[in-house]
């Protein structure tokens, strides 16, 4: 039998490892980009100060620990830790048999909680809530987008991305729709990316949606989700929202 890495033998030392990769500059400019100031959405998160590619490369030496590991490092106050966690969260899914895609999706969605900002859900609600309900019913996603709790929501909308590269655009569509009156920006950034995502595959599914619904989204959530189109047709959209049949007549 294969020996044990180091850290399959002894997961708290990747907390260590991390820890001694820590840089005070990264951390600092990390604090301000992901807003944990008082008030903002990141309120009260910690930072080390490791960049994603580094924590990637940690994660693919360290994809066979153990899921009570992963679990331990969601748990963590540092936003690194909880990132990695997902990361090798990610390649057990992907690599493994059903029996542990399973026992990934449900510690994912115990730890709900702990993937609680948008870098966190981008890089795991996709290839874990997604891929795992791609075959069965969806309604936790539906309960999600009418969550409270922001993450939740981003959660809702991100998980279907899995669902749009494979052609299928219902449950973006009827979520996107759920969340066009969504009062946070994080969530209008999320519904137009996924709104673009679809029109780079099918546009003219997005344009029927959008000619439906623009007059009641948000500014930004539109501008995402018209990025691409011809400039012409960007203002068209745009123009003052005052009735739903000013953007059917976008077209």
């Amino acid at each position: 039998m294969a020996k044990a890495s180091f850290h399959e033998e002894h997961p708290a030392s990747l907390s260590g490892e991390l820890k001694e990769m820590a840089d005070q500059g990264i951390a600092e400019q990390s604090q301000w980009f992901f807003k944990t100031g008082e008030g903002e959405y990141g309120e009260g998160d910690r930072f080390l100060g490791i960049r994603v590619p580094e924590l990637r490369k940690i994660a693919r030496r360290n994809r066979n620990i153990p899921l009570d590991s992963c679990s331990k490092l969601l748990d963590s106050a540092y936003h690194e830790e909880r990132l990695l966690a997902l990361f090798i969260l990610v390649l057990k899914f992907e690599k493994g048999d059903e029996s542990l895609r399973k026992a990934v999706f449900d510690l994912y969605f115990e730890k709900l909680d702990r993937v609680n900002n948008w870098d966190l859900i981008d890089s795991s609600a996709p290839h874990i809530a997604g891929a795992w309900l791609a075959d069965k019913k969806k309604d936790i996603l539906y309960t999600l987008a009418l969550s409270d709790n922001l993450w939740e929501r981003r959660i809702a909308i991100l998980a279907t991305f899995f669902y749009i590269k494979n052609d299928s655009y219902d449950d973006t569509l009827a979520i996107a729709g759920m969340l066009k009156g969504d009062s946070e920006d994080l969530i209008h950034k999320a519904v137009g990316w996924m709104l673009r995502e679809v029109g780079k595959r099918d546009g003219e599914v997005e344009r029927a949606f959008l000619r439906e619904h623009c007059s009641e989204m948000p500014r930004t959530m539109l501008r995402y989700a018209i990025e691409r189109f011809p400039e012409d047709e960007r203002q068209r959209f745009l123009k003052p929202k005052l009735s739903v049949p000013t953007c059917r007549d976008a077209s």
